[in-house]
């Protein structure tokens, strides 16, 4: 199969699919693997690395996705890549359609076979190839949030750590899943005052085993969110319902009733956030402020810290995209069910039952379309 990377367009996403080392998996298994000029230049990886890899690079996004049969990205299509893809392409990249019914409605007009790195799900539920980039936006967020308490950044002027004799900041954390679990860990290394909530009482017995009381766990409930945020100089959203919207667990009215220069970090805006305050930006304008409150919801905080996170992203993916280069998505999919749980779209259908709800579509099982698929 020819393997496309083109080079990412999303505002200051540095990020680049794959690796030279993961490059060398795919060409070594006999795959081509084309790659735009420039793609790694973000995360420090330069053209001749692709090359000696065994890549060829080429001059502009158009000749990759012209080229290329799988299409490996790692965010969503934007809409000037639109008119790249054909029918027969597979795209592998990270989609969230949950939150953007155009491009939901464009991968099922053009026929896209979309796998979303979100939703490929294990039969324990991990999400494998969301877990390295969690892990990363979980632990940016405290650090994020810190420097957004800051008084010159519009927050209360609140240091993390506190003082000798003043007391740190207090810090909210809902949801401990991966990114809850490392916002949590490293909010803690900063010696803030750390409540974590989260509705599977496994997961808040596994941080008190492991935290021996440093972080402390609530059940979570509307009444006890209702009664924490208000409290918190920084609260960090860090809820996942695979492939769906994310719940709105913030009301604009616990917004409005927190301190002023308090701050919000929801790491679940790409999945349409879980504050209902909350809407998505960017690395180059990261923040607003609404009832006097800072909003930091970047859709793509990892693609801040390029170098650790492309890394990252291919230790996770590669198994997978090698498994679709070299047997076709069909018969990929067939062996390997994680991965089936990854299809959004084929065939022109949506497949996955939380982004069809989301949109008010009809989904079709996978395994209605594909024959062997369990």
């Amino acid at each position: 199969m020819i393997v496309g990377i083109p080079k990412e367009v999303k505002d200051n996403e540095y990020r680049v699919a794959a690796t030279p080392e993961g490059v060398r998996e795919l060409t070594h298994a006999g795959h081509e693997v084309v790659v735009e000029a420039g793609a790694g230049l973000g995360s420090a990886l330069a053209d001749e690395a692709f090359e000696s890899a065994g890549a060829k690079i080429l001059p502009d996004a158009d000749s990759v996705f012209e080229t290329a049969q799988m299409i490996l990205k790692v965010k969503e299509p934007q809409p000037q890549e639109y008119g790249r893809f054909r029918e027969g392409h597979v795209l592998f990249t990270y989609l969230h359609l949950a939150n953007d019914r155009r491009l939901t409605e464009f991968l099922m007009e053009r026929r896209v076979a979309s796998v979303g790195y979100e939703t490929v799900q294990l039969a324990d539920g991990r999400l494998p190839l969301l877990a390295p980039m969690s892990e990363i936006a979980g632990r940016m967020a405290p650090q994020e949030g810190a420097k957004y308490l800051e008084r010159p950044f519009g927050g209360r002027g609140v240091l993390m750590g506190g003082a000798s004799g003043v007391a740190p900041a207090r810090v909210v954390v809902l949801g401990a899943g991966m990114a809850g679990l490392n916002a949590a860990w490293i909010a803690a290394g900063m010696e803030a005052e750390v409540t974590v909530l989260d509705k599977n009482v496994d997961r808040l017995r596994y941080v008190d085993q492991i935290q021996r009381g440093r972080i402390q766990t609530v059940m979570s409930s509307a009444l006890a969110v209702e009664q924490l945020v208000p409290e918190a100089d920084l609260v960090i959203g860090a809820v996942l319902v695979p492939g769906a919207r994310a719940p709105k667990l913030v009301t604009g009215d616990m917004v409005r009733s927190m301190r002023p220069g308090s701050v919000i970090v929801d790491i679940s805006i790409d999945q349409g956030g879980c504050v209902e305050t909350a809407r998505m930006t960017t690395h180059s304008n990261p923040t607003f402020v609404e009832h006097d409150v800072v909003h930091y919801c970047v859709g793509n905080m990892p693609g801040a810290v390029p170098r650790t996170s492309t890394y990252a992203l291919t230790n996770a993916t590669l198994p997978y995209a090698l498994s679709i280069a070299s047997s076709g998505l069909e018969e990929a999919v067939r062996r390997h069910p994680a991965l089936a749980q990854g299809v959004n779209v084929y065939g022109g259908r949506v497949t996955n039952e939380g982004v069809a709800e989301a949109h008010g579509l009809p989904c079709t099982p996978l395994s209605e379309l594909v024959e062997g698929v369990a």
